[in-house]
């Protein structure tokens, strides 16, 4: 297993804004191709106006394989339109559990 772990700095002012679209238009679509995430945090202290979200595969094949089906989906091209220039930073990891990691 790997995990995907992403960390989106939203611009100021629009974190709710970011996180509503995302729960009702990219999440469906991101759930149809890549299954259910493992986690979806916002920070609340530290760097603010962060989102933190962890999507598990099998392999690097796996999420290739995945994020290819979503992208070629037309719901996910809209909502990359609305929720384009939302985002100030990106910040991408590929992480996978150590032998004893409750999580495998």
């Amino acid at each position: 297993m790997i995990v995907d772990h992403r960390t989106y700095t939203i611009r100021h002012g629009q974190a709710n804004t970011y996180i509503d679209l995302f729960e009702k238009e990219g999440l469906p679509v991101q759930i149809k191709h890549l299954g259910k995430p493992i986690a979806y945090f916002e920070t609340t202290i530290g760097p603010l106006n962060q989102v933190i979200h962890l999507w598990g595969y099998e392999s690097l094949a796996d999420m290739e394989k995945r994020r290819a089906q979503r992208d070629a989906d037309p719901a996910w091209t809209e909502y990359k339109k609305k929720s384009g220039g939302m985002l100030e930073a990106q910040e991408n990891k590929i992480v996978k559990p150590t032998s004893f990691s409750p999580l495998k």
